[in-house]
């Protein structure tokens, strides 16, 4: 799920979307309720309408961008107390707002409040924040009363696979129709990360959308599928195209480098939304500072990563998973 964190993946818009047959889009309820304003939004019909978007799309819940754009920010059993980014006003922000705002906002899925604790963290602190999730999950569902419009639960508990068995079987008792697993890839490793997620996994409904929240790099997507995630969200294609770095069938390839300079060869054959650019055009536009470059670059990272999971789609109906997965991180891994 690309992430479009103001109303917008950078450098796209929705006839891109329906190019690269994107099934869901984020929206970042942090920055969309300050500017321009959920009311506004929904005078204009809700976030379809504001985007002209017609398909799917989730919001989180602004926790995240409140824990980690805000030194100054206030946590309470209550909720939290943070400072705009934009105009410096103080803001008041409960897991009833987070309900009450991403219902104006009129998003496909909601996500719960929760507490994302730092990397590093004491075992203390991830306790307070799980049990805060837990308590503020229950909250939302209280005042959840849009039909058409799903809440998510957010699983936390750090890389302590106890802590995330625990919080995993709560927030499954209070029946939410997804989940989020939220709190990890924000730097641990991929060896902290595995177990922590399948200990999460393992006590989710299989019949309910389970959500890997912030990962986007395919070592961890095929990985994660493994062990049974079906969602997705990370400005990693993104990012890393604006800075000139594209995903491939081979690896990553920086267009930066001066190698490229004389190449008459696209960034990968097979990738359709770059395959009739030459390396040595793009990393031209990308030395001049083009934003034609940062485009192209973004269609085909994410062309890259949507195709990567219709391949795992395919594997598993195939019965070939497994090989897929050693396959792809014998590149990525």
């Amino acid at each position: 799920m690309p992430v479009g964190t103001r109303g917008a993946v950078i450098h796209l818009d929705q006839r891109d979307y329906e190019q690269l047959e994107i099934e869901v889009v984020l929206g970042n309820t942090y920055h969309l309720m300050l500017r321009p304003g959920a009311e506004l939004i929904e005078s204009l019909g809700g976030l379809h309408s504001f985007v002209s978007w017609e398909g799917h799309m989730l919001t989180d819940s602004g926790g995240f961008q409140v824990m980690s754009l805000n030194d100054s920010v206030k946590i309470d059993d209550d909720g939290v107390t943070f400072t705009s980014i934009y105009d410096g006003s103080k803001t008041r922000f409960t897991p009833e707002d987070a309900v009450s705002t991403q219902e104006q906002l009129g998003a496909d899925i909601q996500m719960a409040l929760d507490v994302c604790p730092p990397l590093p963290s004491d075992h203390q602190m991830i306790l307070q924040a799980m049990e805060r999730t837990h308590q503020w999950a229950a909250r939302a569902i209280k005042v959840h009363r849009k039909p058409d419009q799903a809440l998510f639960g957010i699983v936390q508990g750090g890389v302590d696979p106890a802590l995330r068995t625990k919080s995993a079987k709560y927030l499954s008792s209070l029946g939410f129709p997804g989940y989020g697993i939220g709190g990890l890839s924000v730097g641990e490793s991929h060896q902290e990360m595995m177990p922590a997620l399948s200990a999460a996994i393992s006590e989710l409904p299989e019949d309910r959308p389970r959500y890997l929240m912030g990962v986007g790099d395919p070592a961890r997507i095929v990985d994660a599928i493994g062990v049974g995630v079906d969602m997705f969200d990370c400005v990693l294609p993104t990012r890393l195209a604006r800075h000139g770095t594209v995903l491939t069938s081979t690896g990553k390839l920086n267009l930066r480098n001066a190698k490229h300079a004389g190449v008459d060869e696209p960034l990968d054959p097979v990738n359709p939304m770059s395959n009739s650019f030459s390396r040595a055009y793009l990393r031209h536009l990308m030395q001049v500072k083009e934003p034609t470059a940062a485009r192209i670059a973004t269609m085909h990272n994410l062309w890259f990563l949507i195709d990567l999971v219709k391949q795992a789609r395919r594997a598993i109906e195939d019965g070939t998973y497994d090989a897929f997965r050693v396959q792809t991180l014998e590149i990525w891994g």
